[in-house]
């Protein structure tokens, strides 16, 4: 478990500084995400089937623009694409309140989308270039700070929503732009080349021709992808699946509510057992790929047998937090650290590949729902968690094999 003193005299002044930016705009974030459907049905008086619609939309822009920020982030250099992007996302939020047409908030929506995961694999690969030696834990601290800033925002969210939803948007803006300011200020005195190392000029000048050389080479990432894909697919059981179970039993939401409240308290309280399960793994992180498809296998079947029961579900929803904490530090890592200069690109990949999985989850779930209720949604989650078992033991064979050594 690590402490604010620890942190202070472990890490350098600059990975902090970064880590509250970081925090201030995951509480930002968390304004606008859960509000957006209400705003869609409440204030554009659009349909929840319009309201879904623009949630797709913006996932598939979301795929692109992970995709596109991994391949752009050498082209552009690292200042340049993360400060860019996070000044787009940050007009696109500050516009969206002020747009009552459905088709302008659907090419706002489809922009936020692209521009938001445009950043995500350079600031990923920022962290993995400038504090190496220390990555692995700074991953760890920087997810679980960024959940607690989620939480805290999220709950704030509903408050100011009450006065004002343009309120809401205008927070979500600010923290954006914010953010912005920091990394431009930050990486002032930070040239791509002292960030990357010499082989960034090389990088720069990557050919079509080279770029699919670097898909080629599947199996630094496909396996885990796919795995880690197919792991979001089953996690939106719980909003397809679980959601209208627990309500449709004449539940409060409160009961749902309460189920994320447990993921926030589990993933910051139960940090020493997560430090616990790695030093049994011997910190390698293929084996924590497979141990949390495990876990999320576990969970989504215990709540399967016993989804009578709404304490299932409070089991469920720690088994799979904890499957959750290993999985989500371990992918930038892993690719940080075993793809040097490409990781960028890599990064961009992976997270394309992932969010496919989350885009095709909720059809796939609220078929099954309609189909025959919570149990086969439950049940899909469970082979499909465990079927992600499969790909993460292909990926650990992999580099097994190659590797000669389990550290990783």
């Amino acid at each position: 478990m690590f402490s604010p003193p620890s942190l202070l005299q472990r890490y350098p002044r600059e990975a902090l500084l970064f880590l509250v930016a970081s925090f201030i705009n995951a509480s930002g974030s968390a304004f606008m995400w859960p509000l957006n459907t209400l705003y869609v049905h409440t204030v554009l008086q659009r349909s929840m089937t319009e309201a879904g619609f623009a949630l797709m939309l913006q996932s598939l822009a979301g795929i692109i623009g992970q995709f596109v920020g991994g391949s752009l982030f050498h082209r552009l250099g690292a200042k340049r694409l993360i400060v860019g992007a996070l000044l787009l996302q940050g007009c696109i939020q500050l516009a969206i309140p002020f747009s009552q047409s459905w088709t302008i908030y659907l090419a706002l929506m489809i922009g936020l989308g692209f521009t938001f995961n445009l950043s995500s694999p350079a600031i990923q690969a920022f962290i993995g270039f400038r504090w190496k030696e220390q990555r692995r834990e700074l991953f760890n601290i920087v997810y679980v700070s960024n959940n607690l800033g989620m939480a805290i925002g999220t709950s704030l969210a509903g408050v100011v929503a009450a006065f004002s939803f343009q309120l809401t948007f205008l927070l979500n803006s600010a923290s954006t732009l914010l953010f912005a300011l920091f990394f431009f200020i930050f990486m002032k005195h930070i040239s791509h080349k002292e960030l990357v190392g010499d082989s960034a000029a090389q990088a720069e000048k990557r050919s079509g021709k080279e770029t699919l050389q670097l898909l080629y080479r599947y199996q630094l990432y496909l396996f885990m992808a796919l795995g880690a894909g197919f792991i979001f697919f089953s996690t939106t059981v719980w909003n397809t699946g679980v959601a209208p179970y627990l309500t449709g039993l004449g539940m409060p939401l409160a009961a749902y509510s309460w189920l994320w409240t447990i993921n926030g308290i589990i993933i910051f309280a139960g940090q020493p057992v997560t430090t616990q399960i790695k030093r049994l793994l011997k910190q390698s992180l293929s084996a924590q790929l497979v141990t949390s498809a495990v876990l999320y296998g576990a969970g989504f079947g215990f709540m399967l047998l016993f989804h009578n029961s709404y304490v299932a579900f409070i089991f469920g929803m720690i088994i799979t937090t904890f499957g959750e904490m290993l999985i989500s530090p371990t992918i930038p890592t892993f690719i940080t650290e075993k793809t040097g200069e490409t990781a960028p690109f890599y990064l961009g990949v992976v997270g394309a590949i992932t969010a496919l999985g989350r885009l095709l989850g909720p059809l796939a779930m609220g078929y099954m729902y309609d189909r025959g209720g919570v149990e086969p949604t439950l049940l899909l989650a469970t082979v499909v968690s465990f079927t992600s078992v499969l790909l993460c033991l292909m990926h650990a064979s992999l580099h097994r094999a190659k590797r000669g050594s389990s550290a990783h």
